[in-house]
């Protein structure tokens, strides 16, 4: 699960360098380090609720 969460990310992140998203907070190209700040979350939220 957590090699395919980080392989949609890169996706998106490559997407928004691209192509913008358009959602809020993603709408200018410069803006795909918040995908990434998010992507390190979500890598630590998975490494606590490991067992």
């Amino acid at each position: 699960m957590s090699k395919a969460l980080a392989i949609i990310l890169l996706l998106a992140m490559a997407i928004q360098l691209i192509w913008p998203i358009g959602l809020p907070g993603l709408r200018q190209r410069r803006d795909f380090w918040k995908i990434a700040v998010f992507a390190i979350a979500m890598m630590m939220v998975t490494v606590l609720v490991r067992p």
